[in-house]
């Protein structure tokens, strides 16, 4: 081929349009018209990190609860073990009742979180109509020294036993009044307090088993409050039923009568004064051992106290109309020689017959039977049959004695008081 047609020939294939490369036929599944999204939620890091604190704070309120619970634990070990710990509260409970019986009060004192407890166990006091104020060491200093009395019992509360302003305080309380010294020492020579007051002071131990720093990490008082707290509840109570020992008018009874507010008081105001309907037992739950006969019967004492441990209350029935009331059963046990002799060996004063209790109104509050007695024995008219052993038969609203009481659980063992 010549040059010019080889040219004519390359001209003409750049005239002509390229050819477009079919692709290779694919087989592709059918396309849907709408693509549904997949649930995929990427996980929420907030929601792992809230779950991950909370799992760390239950596991903090578990570590505090079970430390302070080992220590109320050591605490309790402490007043049941150790002669120290257990002669102080006894001494502590016999001042502080010795000064309110005397017409004092307890005066506590202490600086910071021993401050805060001072207070609660002041409220807890007064609750129980135990007299008893706070006195701030500083302000003691300015002043207020004059609320202290030659009658009063003083407690300080110290975890340390050194703290600066009760060691400055300590000097000028009166020294015919009982010093009690609530620290975590365990013998008074450790105590820089009691080490300089070691006359007329009495050391109630409240140590911790494990210190603070080296439970939580770090110093703030929270075991050693929780055991002082304790321990100062322990000292009201015990005062409270040490004082309050006349029926009806127990520890229970005066902290309702001093809370009529809150739901406390509104639960008593629902229930109303203890009735002595509330404290009789009613003879026909009464266990009868046997008719007692002025010549032979076969029952003996020990049958008496069969039947007493098997009755309400300790009564004991010997017929239908003749009772033995738990006082007389304990006189009488504790005077046998032999509990073989038979029940008609008894003093006839100790069988009291239904004829000779005297009859009070169940609907009575027992205040009010208290008055009833003591105007009665003032008049003259009942100190003959109001007297200690008498019993008083109950009342119901329909007229009949259904119950029985003894007269001491209404007016109590001090019979001096009723003139």
């Amino acid at each position: 081929m010549s040059s010019s047609s080889k040219l004519s020939a390359a001209a003409v294939a750049r005239q002509q349009p390229l050819t477009p490369l079919s692709p290779a036929t694919l087989s592709m599944p059918a396309v849907p018209e709408k693509i549904v999204a997949l649930p995929i939620t990427p996980p929420d890091f907030g929601e792992v990190e809230a779950a991950a604190i909370s799992v760390q704070a239950l596991s903090t309120a578990v570590h505090v609860i079970s430390t302070e619970r080992f220590a109320l634990e050591h605490l309790e070990d402490l007043y049941q073990n150790d002669p120290i710990a257990r002669e102080g509260f006894a001494h502590a409970v016999e001042s502080l009742c010795k000064s309110i019986t005397n017409g004092g009060k307890l005066v506590i004192s202490g600086v910071g979180k021993s401050a805060k407890i001072a207070e609660k166990i002041v409220a807890t006091m007064n609750s129980l109509s135990i007299q008893c104020s706070f006195l701030h060491p500083i302000e003691a200093l300015h002043g207020d020294l004059g609320m202290i009395r030659s009658i009063d019992t003083i407690l300080l509360i110290t975890f340390s036993g050194r703290t600066p302003e009760l060691l400055s305080l300590l000097p000028h309380l009166p020294s015919s009044c009982p010093l009690l010294v609530l620290t975590a020492h365990t013998v008074p020579h450790t105590c820089l307090l009691l080490e300089r007051r070691s006359s007329n002071s009495i050391l109630l131990p409240a140590p911790i088993p494990v210190s603070e720093h080296a439970s939580f990490g770090i110093r703030a008082p929270t075991t050693s409050t929780t055991v002082a707290l304790a321990l100062g509840d322990a000292l009201a109570l015990a005062a409270g039923r040490r004082l309050h020992t006349i029926p009806g008018r127990g520890p229970s009874e005066v902290f309702l009568a001093n809370h009529p507010g809150g739901a406390i008081g509104a639960s008593v105001s629902e229930t109303g004064p203890k009735r002595i309907s509330h404290i009789a037992t009613l003879v026909r739950n009464i266990k009868v051992i046997s008719a007692v006969d002025d010549e032979v019967h076969d029952s003996c004492l020990t049958d008496i106290v069969c039947a007493a441990v098997r009755s309400p209350g300790g009564w004991v029935l010997t017929d239908p109309y003749r009772v033995i009331a738990p006082r007389q059963i304990q006189n009488v046990m504790k005077g046998a020689s032999n509990l073989n002799a038979p029940i008609s060996s008894l003093d006839r004063s100790v069988i009291i017959e239904k004829g000779d209790w005297i009859s009070v109104l169940g609907k009575w509050s027992i205040e009010e039977c208290r008055e009833w007695i003591r105007r009665m024995r003032e008049e003259e008219r009942g100190r003959g049959f109001l007297k200690q052993g008498t019993i008083l038969g109950v009342v119901d609203e329909e007229g009949t004695v259904s119950g029985v009481v003894e007269i001491e659980d209404v007016w109590g063992e001090d019979w001096g008081e009723c003139g």
